[in-house]
Formats: C-alpha cells, structure tokens, sequence
C-alpha cells in the first residue's frame, strides 16, 4: 500500500461512485478491506490484487477473493470488460509507466476508479518554498528516500494525460486536507491549490460516426431540378 492503511478518507466517495450488484476488481487492495466494504454496502462481486504476499494471506483467512499479482506485469491475464469497475486507490503514483496501467484498467473495466495526492496542494508548495525539502504530509507520509512513490503529479497534470488519452473524465471530487470534499471545476485555477486528495471516475471515449446527408439528397429536399 503507498499509504498508511489508517488514511483512508477516499474509500466512501469511491463507493458513491459505484453502482449496486456491479462486479469490482480493487487493485492494491491490501487485506480486502475496500472490497469487503463494497461486497456489503453494494452488493458487489468483488476480486483484489495485490503485491504483498503477507497481506494476501490475511485477505483469504478473512474469506476474500484476492490474488497475488502486481499490476504493471498481471493486468494482461483479464480478458476485456472483465469487470464492471477497476479501482486503483492511492497507487497510480508509484507506477513504472502509470500510462500504460490506466490504459489497462479502461481495457479490462468498462469503467476505472482512480484515486491520487495532489502534489501541486498548498501545502506542499508552502514546505517547498519555505524548507526547500521534499514534503512529508498525511497523503505523502514518507520521507523521499524511504517512498515507494515514483511519479510525483498533479491534479492539472492528471487531467492532461486523460484529455491526451482519450479517456472520459465523468466525475472528478476533491478532497481538501480537513477532509472537506467538492466536484473539481477543471476551469478554476484554485482547484489544483486546495485539492489534497482526489477521485476520478473515469471511461474509455468512444465515437460515433457522424451521417451526413447527401448534396443530392439536400437538394432534392428543398430544390426542384428541371428536366
């Protein structure tokens, strides 16, 4: 897990998020505690990944769906639109290539539920200012030498690699560092600023194609054309 199991203000406004009798893959899932969480509260069918083998064995004993695998190398086992959701909660930040691993939860989910520290927050501006150190907060708790944390984003940021990959961003909350919760305005400048944490619920784009009627057929509704 990239952060301390306690700080789990994420979990609920991901379970808004998720319809009833949904089927759930929970990436990073530690001991289970989320999908146990969505098995009761939405009826879900709920699966989990994760790395740790000491925690996988807590999550079977506890009676959990969960396998050990890491998402970077395992992704690849699911067969496309295996789950109605895939949830990657606190993790995208310690990703190799965090690109290629959202790419592979739209392909394998019809829908990806991802959640991230905000590193462009105010407070960690102000301790960079001010110490000129690497910030230690609740969201990021390591110190730079000790993290498992390799990209260090933002909220901009985040948005931007959505709008380069075609992917749909359908909701987007943030949560500020006392824990008060908003619909992120992408348009406001103060969003990236007060945004501690935030939850993205996020779809693959897809087009239609556009029909366009025919100049004969334009023509021959509105023009008489003589013999």
């Amino acid at each position: 897990m990239i952060i301390k199991p306690s700080i789990r203000k994420d979990w609920n406004l991901i379970e808004s998020m998720i319809d009833y009798n949904s089927t759930i893959l929970d990436i990073g899932c530690g001991e289970g505690d989320l999908i146990k969480q969505l098995t009761k509260s939405k009826n879900a069918n709920t699966r989990g990944i994760e790395i740790d083998g000491n925690l996988v064995r807590n999550a079977i004993g506890a009676g959990l769906s969960v396998v050990q695998g890491n998402a970077e190398k395992d992704l690849f086992q699911y067969s496309d639109l295996s789950f109605d959701y895939v949830i990657l909660s606190q993790t995208l930040q310690a990703m190799y290539n965090p690109k290629l691993v959202l790419l592979e939860l739209l392909r394998i989910g019809a829908k990806a539920i991802v959640s991230f520290p905000n590193f462009a927050h105010w407070k960690i501006r102000f301790k960079l200012l001010l110490k000129g150190k690497m910030p230690v907060t609740d969201e990021l708790p390591y110190t730079w030498y000790e993290t498992p944390n390799i990209h260090f984003f933002t909220l901009r940021d985040f948005q931007e690699m959505c709008s380069s990959s075609n992917i749909y961003i359908e909701r987007s909350i943030g949560l500020t560092s006392k824990g008060k919760q908003f619909e992120i305005n992408y348009k406001s400048p103060i969003a990236n600023l007060i945004t501690s944490e935030a939850i993205f619920l996020l779809s693959k784009k897809t087009y239609n194609p556009v029909k366009i009627k025919s100049k004969q057929k334009i023509l021959s509704s509105s023009t008489v054309i003589a013999n």
